[in-house]
């Protein structure tokens, strides 16, 4: 090893116990083994600190995997050295953040957040890099051949939430970024809301990081109206500042039932990563304003047994760290991303782990047992939706949650599979 090499493995341990620098962890973790298999390095990649969304949780998840799998061996005796990047919610950063990744040797990217999707595709498929589980907000997750993704994406969550809410609302106002990714939105809703006969959703596009949305928020109750009206909003981190703007309107007075007082019945909703557990307890668990809100969700509710072996991890290996959520969306999907890499690492048996070795065996047909967080995972040609725009989805199902004494709980039991619904919008 060069005197340069290990001068960087030691600074970026250093920084790893600081936590003040925007890439962590290339070295050996404490509790490592070792072995005589070489080690395996990945990154994980989420924007932090930023105006916008921020996934602080997902490279912190992935930390915390790294030292559990390394003190128990390694994953098939490879130890696992976890790099981390600060994506900065920008084209830039998730173009630096992919070449970084080519430059430090990485052979995947696991569990990450980036809805720049062309920025680091084109760098991680030139160098033949999966992407394994990303968080599903970018169009090229499902379409570039080298992604392998965990869940359906917002493609699943918004045609699901169009069936959730079809049950449940008259009229329904849709306040979304006004961004290429936000664009798709409205169709994608209105394919579950057809699907029992709805009219559709009033489309009402947004800044994304406004400090206020009270237009916004107006025109939104006003257009749902006050018969069973439904008010949704899907802004990312920006969603709980939506709800602060639609909660001070003039007579809207939010009640412990999720409807707002004064004789007005609006519903209120959202998809998981917009609205979740962490943003109900932070805004009042019960006597906060998504008391009653229908949520659509791609995984069991956080109080499911299935999360248990996850919970354990963090228990033991990320219990002083305040990023690391069990119920986040974000943890959640890093959690599923590094099941299926330590699971097809395991498939291989062999000494050296390649990104092409990964890749094709993903390809083949390596089957992943996520225990009951999702249906059995495979990314083989047959296992694909095809869906026009989404083509490599596998997981097109999604669950049904409602907010209930402030917890988010199921509002029916099981998955719900939206594949047709996905398949058939516009």
């Amino acid at each position: 090893m060069t005197g340069r090499r290990l001068s960087s493995l030691l600074a970026y341990v250093t920084t790893a116990a600081t936590g003040a620098s925007l890439l962590t962890g290339c070295g050996v973790l404490p509790g490592a083994t070792g072995g005589s298999r070489e080690p395996v390095t990945v990154m994980t990649w989420a924007p932090d600190q930023t105006r916008a969304t921020n996934m602080p949780g997902m490279p912190a998840m992935a930390q915390a995997y790294a030292r559990w799998v390394n003190a128990n061996g390694g994953i098939d005796g490879h130890e696992l050295r976890v790099l981390t990047c600060n994506e900065q919610n920008t084209n830039a950063g998730a173009s630096a953040c992919a070449r970084r990744a080519v430059h430090e040797g990485a052979v995947a990217v696991v569990g990450s957040y980036s809805q720049f999707g062309r920025a680091f595709m084109a760098p991680l498929e030139a160098a033949g890099i999966p992407y394994i589980g990303g968080y599903g907000i970018s169009e090229d997750e499902f379409t570039s051949s080298l992604s392998y993704p965990v869940n359906g994406g917002q493609a699943s969550l918004i045609a699901g939430h169009g069936m959730q809410l079809a049950a449940n609302c008259r009229k329904v106002s849709l306040v979304r970024p006004d961004t290429i990714a936000g664009d798709k939105l409205p169709d994608l809703l209105n394919s579950g809301l057809r699907k029992a006969s709805h009219s559709g959703a009033i489309d009402i596009p947004a800044v994304e990081d406004a400090a206020e949305y009270t237009a916004s928020a107006d025109k939104a109750r006003t257009k749902a109206g006050a018969e069973e009206g439904c008010v949704t909003a899907v802004l990312g981190e920006r969603t709980q500042t939506f709800f602060d703007s639609f909660r001070r309107l003039p007579g809207e007075r939010n009640g412990s039932d999720g409807k707002s007082g004064d004789g007005d019945t609006v519903r209120i909703s959202s998809v998981l990563g917009s609205v979740g557990q962490p943003l109900i307890d932070r805004s009042g668990g019960a006597h906060s304003p998504f008391e009653g809100a229908f949520v659509t969700g791609w995984y069991p509710d956080a109080d499911n047994k299935a999360w248990e072996p996850m919970k354990q991890v963090i228990k033991e290996h990320a219990f002083v760290d305040n990023r690391v959520d069990p119920a986040d969306a974000g943890v959640q999907t890093t959690w599923i991303a590094y099941t299926v890499l330590k699971q097809v690492i395991e498939s291989l048996d062999s000494d050296s782990v390649s990104s092409l070795r990964i890749s094709h065996a993903l390809d083949q047909g390596t089957k992943i047992d996520t225990g009951g967080l999702t249906p059995p995972l495979r990314w083989r040609y047959d296992d694909l939706l095809g869906a026009r725009d989404f083509p490599r989805i596998v997981n097109h199902d999604v669950t049904f949650q409602v907010v209930r004494q402030g917890k988010l709980v199921a509002q029916k039991p099981g998955f719900v599979d939206v594949g047709e619904t996905v398949l058939t919008s516009p």
